[in-house]
């Protein structure tokens, strides 16, 4: 029999307790009590076989997401957690208000969104009207660093839970693209909690979420250059290199990337030691390996276009006030230069490590046996007339036959293949025709029945037209079905892909109302935009749709992966 204090005390915990957490209390005091019997598997054991439960919901393009949740939750079983699996684009959106634990593991896309499976649940949390209040969250976020929206989407939810109500129980977790250990640290921590729900009662800010430290997880793999081929011709505003890679033991599959680390320009390098004084072989420590600090900066620190919190940290290293703009770490150096040597090597240790940059592979597995092509578009620009170089473009185009280059394989469950006998269709102006030439290389090589239905635009025909000896054999034998082709600068009003996809349009629908597969490949914004709104329109007035109708049609065949894109 309690006295009245402990009384008060005791019903003051359970009136905020859940039935899952009074369940376990219930099973460790039963746990307790037996701690006189003999049989030591009682005590070990509660005398009750309910578990704690939690929703493990996943949203991703490329497939990482759900293999990290359904990992996690068999992880989960075997704690003796009723773990349940669904994708967001499943999740019964209006379960939310009656979960207690829910997990969100969910990748970020270009410049911020949410991947396409998740973007219903992500507008349903943004729009006003309902609480959670009694849901106990955690949020481990996907993304990549060399993106300035680093996991942006992660962020967003993990925010917008804390206004719904719900209460964090595991701090925001944001993985950059080598996640394997880190995201698994975050999840033992979370099965922990779950199992100990008591600790769960106290919010966890949201600040403590650092992003983690990359660790190569993937299988790496070797190879060697065997051609680097600059596709355009002379005359052309562009500078795109068809690259040949060999590598006998490489597995992948069309639809896939290539994720390569790039070198920094040694000449920049060589710069910043010359600014700092520093010798080149001194050997220092970055990220706990320790190299020359010549082999750091050109292989492994990122040294080009830093993010904002790394500028802010190299003020509080040197004491000065510096506008928060991302620059690179030389023109940082020369307009805020370090004391010494020594305050240099504190610099190095709040740098990140170069992050990988993926390309969508460009050859087929079986057409090109042991084998993997790039298309690869040099990026330059200017920054104050200064004429600049994207870091990993110019590091490929560089790139000699016969040298060798480490790179890793990145799957896209979201933008892959279909059956032989489908038809497709595909869209892919400048290098968005990477995938297209692994694709129709795949049918080809196999025999498929499926028709294939090219949309493909650049600058200037003579100049620019991709890969044109090969599609022009494709057509000639069949195995593409047609082409349409748009060349905005050779005619006085430009014309694009989305202007051809209209001309085509009765066409066009035939194909997609008879279920022609469509994929989009290559920038964003503003084609890829375009080409949906074109898509939306097409759909509406060769299929006699309300704009409604068209849209609600269009995003059914996204839900069914009718629909694929692949943009950056």
């Amino acid at each position: 029999m309690l006295d009245d204090a402990k009384l008060q005390q005791w019903n003051a915990l359970i009136a905020t307790l859940s039935k899952e957490e009074l369940t376990w209390i219930h099973g460790y005091i039963a746990g307790k009590l037996s701690i006189g019997n003999t049989n030591t598997t009682a005590i070990a054991q509660p005398t009750t076989t309910i578990s704690q439960k939690v929703t493990i919901a996943y949203g991703t393009e490329t497939g990482n997401s759900k293999k990290l949740a359904a990992d996690f939750a068999a992880k989960a079983k075997k704690a003796g957690i009723n773990a349940k699996l669904v994708s967001l684009d499943q999740y019964r959106l209006a379960d939310l208000s009656k979960e207690d634990y829910f997990v969100t593991v969910i990748s970020t896309q270009g410049d911020g969104e949410p991947p396409v499976a998740a973007k219903k649940f992500y507008d349903h949390i943004h729009q006003n009207g309902f609480t959670v209040p009694k849901m106990k969250y955690g949020v481990l976020a996907l993304g990549d660093t060399s993106y300035p929206m680093f996991c942006k989407t992660g962020e967003d939810v993990d925010a917008q839970f804390e206004k719904l109500g719900a209460t964090r129980f595991a701090p925001l977790k944001k993985c950059d693209l080598d996640y394997d250990r880190e995201a698994n640290e975050w999840f033992n921590q979370v099965l922990q909690t779950i199992n100990a729900p008591a600790a769960a009662t106290a919010p966890i800010p949201t600040d403590v979420a650092t992003p983690a430290k990359r660790v190569t997880t993937k299988k790496t793999y070797t190879g060697t250059i065997a051609a680097n081929i600059n596709l355009n011709g002379s005359g052309s505003n562009k500078q795109t290199h068809h690259i040949e890679i060999i590598a006998d033991d490489v597995e992948y599959e069309c639809g896939n990337s290539l994720g390569v680390v790039p070198e920094n320009d040694l000449e920049v390098v060589l710069s910043i030691l010359t600014i700092v004084g520093i010798n080149q072989d001194k050997i220092v420590e970055f990220k706990k390996e320790s190299d020359t600090i010549l082999n750091i900066l050109t292989k492994k620190a990122n040294i080009t276009y830093l993010q904002e919190n790394t500028i802010k940290k190299y003020a509080a290293i040197i004491g000065q006030a510096i506008p928060i703009v991302r620059m690179d770490l030389l023109d940082v150096l020369k307009i805020y230069p370090v004391k010494n040597a020594e305050q240099f090597e504190e610099v190095l240790g709040i740098l990140n490590a170069i992050p990988p940059r993926l390309y969508t592979i460009a050859s087929s597995p079986i057409a090109h046996t042991g084998e993997v092509h790039l298309t690869v578009a040099k990026d330059v620009f200017e920054v104050d007339g200064v004429q600049k170089f994207g870091l990993c473009s110019r590091y490929l185009s560089l790139q000699k036959p016969d040298t060798q280059l480490n790179f890793f394989i990145q799957p896209n469950k979201r933008f892959k293949l279909v059956e032989p006998t489908k038809d497709i269709i595909m869209i892919g102006p400048g290098t968005g025709i990477a995938p297209f030439r692994a694709f129709v290389a795949e049918r080809d090589a196999t025999g498929a029945t499926g028709r294939n239905w090219l949309f493909f635009g650049d600058q200037h025909f003579t100049t620019d037209f991709s890969y044109q000896t090969e599609w022009q054999n494709w057509y000639s034998t069949g195995v593409l079905t047609k082409i349409s082709l748009a060349f905005s600068r050779d005619q006085e009003q430009k014309v694009y892909v989305q202007h051809r996809m209209l001309e085509q349009a009765k066409e066009l629908y035939e194909w997609i109302d008879n279920g022609a597969i469509v994929y989009l490949a290559g920038t964003k914004n503003p084609m890829g935009k375009d080409v949906e709104h074109t898509l939306v329109q097409i759909i509406k007035e060769q299929g006699h749709k309300t704009e409604e109708q068209a849209a609600e049609y269009f995003e059914k065949m996204k839900d069914e992966l009718r629909f694929m894109e692949d943009l950056y």
